[in-house]
């Protein structure tokens, strides 16, 4: 059994060939080196050697990382170190910012620089060169309390764009009207990334004078964190699109609990980086999988998350198209309501 699963076979992947094959290793390796996931395995009394395919793979509920530490080998490196042990300063500890009375979802990541990999090369793939881009982040609610992984990567490609306007907003909307203006007098590419309710303050601020954003693309992240009553996506997209000037608005999906993100640009519908797959799980039996165009429980693969679990059933509810692209529908009744993208409708 191998001791680890190198990166660089993951971040290569380029035919459905090489997905399969890297997502069975990924399971063969953490099916034994995952204490929690390999408990749940022998719970479904699932023998690891006879799982041959991908639909095969038992998933991991979400809510396991709210209560137990996903993470492989029996070592919890961020422990160990904080005893003072002498270990590669590579860890962080990602935390779901939850809802009042909730519990946050907790992900231990050993080696960050993979997450770093997944985003940085996600974003090349459906942007481009991140130096073409100003990056101007309205994410009061993340900002504003520690663990965030979306802080964590938007915070590095800010960094990474080098462009001098580049940034955080909390609620100093006045500069960000201004800088955004100044930007398309420029015909800066810019992408205006922001949670849902932030961008509707903004573009409450923009009601007697619209935006005619050209060089903009304006990303929601979703959710309202209890500031707003809940949209459906359309009627959110089409207040921003009105405020901004923009015939589409761009979406991230992606939560605590993973390493990678999927992006929409436009019409709420998502596509995966190579190393990521959507898989649509009956609600009424959850160990099996339904058809292309069907609603159910929407299951990810991350194999970006090789040391914590590649194989999560989320809490969303969802469908995929025949060209393996996905929407959310909503999440399952009684959920909290949490995370990126998580529109109820």
């Amino acid at each position: 059994m191998k001791s680890t699963i190198n990166p660089d076979t993951i971040f290569e992947i380029k035919t459905p060939d090489n997905f399969r094959k890297a997502a069975l290793s990924v399971f063969s390796y953490q099916a034994t080196q995952n204490l929690v996931y390999k408990q749940y395995i022998n719970i479904l009394n699932i023998d690891i050697d006879t799982v041959t395919g991908i639909d095969q793979i038992p998933f991991l509920p979400i809510a396991f990382f709210k209560t137990q530490k996903i993470i492989t080998e029996s070592v919890n490196p961020i422990e160990e170190r904080n005893k003072g042990r002498n270990i590669l300063n590579n860890e962080v500890l990602f935390s779901s910012s939850g809802t009042t009375g909730s519990t946050q979802s907790k992900h231990y990541v050993k080696n960050v620089s993979i997450y770093e990999r997944s985003y940085q090369k996600a974003f090349q793939l459906f942007y481009g060169d991140i130096e073409d881009y100003c990056i101007l982040a309205l994410l009061p609610s993340y900002l504003e309390r520690k663990g965030s992984s979306l802080i964590y990567m938007v915070n590095d490609l800010i960094k990474k764009s080098k462009h001098p306007q580049s940034g955080f907003y909390l609620n100093n909307h006045t500069d960000l009207i201004s800088t955004l203006k100044q930007l398309e007098t420029k015909k800066q590419k810019t992408i205006l990334i922001g949670v849902s309710y932030a961008l509707l303050d903004l573009a409450e601020l923009m009601v007697n004078e619209p935006f005619k954003l050209k060089t903009t693309i304006v990303m929601e992240t979703g959710g309202m964190k209890g500031k707003r009553q809940e949209l459906v996506k359309e009627e959110l997209h089409s207040i921003l699109c009105t405020a901004f000037g923009v015939d589409v608005i761009h979406s991230e999906y992606g939560m605590t609990e993973l390493l990678s993100q999927a992006y929409s640009k436009g019409n709420g519908v998502f596509n995966c980086p190579p190393w990521m797959k959507i898989l649509i799980r009956d609600v009424n039996d959850p160990l099996s999988f339904l058809s292309t165009g069907k609603t159910g429980g929407i299951n990810i693969i991350d194999l970006a998350n090789i040391n914590s679990c590649s194989f999560i059933a989320t809490q969303d509810l969802g469908k995929v198209h025949m060209d393996n692209s996905f929407e959310v529908m909503g999440r399952f009744t009684d959920s909290d309501i949490r995370g990126c993208n998580l529109l109820v409708e």
